[in-house]
């Protein structure tokens, strides 16, 4: 995604061509493939979803053509993991690249362990508190009800009067892989109807894959976690710079 003269250019194939993504699903097979794909176009070229769907069809509406209505279908399938996770911007993560992502992300830290380290904020802490608990035992527990980022934003104190850059802090908390988005719901008034634009839902990863799965890479170092991350990229598209991989997936720890 461009600007020209003023203008958004989507990028993609055309209509007819042979290569071109068709539906979500086949979206959500060339994730796995690759293994991690931002959603819109950037500094390496081929590595997005938007220059392989066709530039006409986005925000259109039309759910079984729409690339913006298929990111909502795929974050609410759990196949992959959706989110703000490349230069805080959204993307995708396949199941068996999420936990090198979780254990270079965190650096090794789960979100409790970082607190009490002093590496995360109280703001960071409060949004977290919402989405996490514990039982008697002591185990983690997540939310029965699917809590909507905007009422999340309320319950943990922020808004007016309240606590500042709510949005700042939730995409923090993805970059970190702390948080995922699993699911959009449109609001509801007193009466019980629909309104307003799809809202997501926001979730621990641990709450829809398991802590072992998303853990699994915590016997590595973060630094290792990183190295398969960008070698993949360079394996995938050997054209990348440098740069604009760090832009897209950071430093190395």
């Amino acid at each position: 995604m461009a600007v020209e003269d003023g203008v958004w250019i989507m990028r993609g194939l055309s209509w007819n061509d042979p290569y071109r993504i068709r539906t979500w699903q086949e979206l959500v097979n060339w994730i796995d493939e690759v293994g991690f794909l931002p959603l819109f176009s950037n500094g390496v070229e081929g590595f997005s979803a938007e220059e392989h769907v066709s530039p006409d069809y986005w925000w259109t509406g039309i759910r079984e053509e729409d690339p913006w209505e298929w990111r909502e279908i795929i974050a609410a399938s759990h196949q992959v993991a959706y989110g703000k996770f490349f230069d805080q911007k959204a993307g995708f993560i396949s199941l068996k690249w999420l936990p090198f992502f979780a254990n270079y992300r965190r650096n090794g830290y789960d979100f409790d362990s970082r607190y009490e380290d002093g590496l995360a904020s109280r703001r960071e802490k409060k949004i977290m508190d919402m989405l996490t608990g514990r039982d008697e035992d002591g185990d983690v527990t997540f939310p029965d009800d699917q809590i909507l980022s905007t009422e999340l934003k309320k319950k943990a104190g922020f808004g007016k009067g309240g606590e500042k850059n709510y949005p700042g802090i939730i995409t923090g908390l993805q970059m970190q892989t702390y948080l995922v988005i699993t699911d959009f719901h449109r609001r509801t008034n007193k009466r019980g109807d629909e309104y307003g634009m799809p809202v997501s839902v926001l979730l621990p990863p641990e709450a829809v894959w398991g802590y072992e799965h998303v853990t699994e890479a915590y016997n590595e170092s973060p630094g290792e976690s990183y190295d398969r991350i960008v070698t993949r990229i360079r394996d995938k598209f050997p054209g990348a710079d440098d740069g604009d991989i760090t832009k897209l997936i950071g430093r190395r720890p």
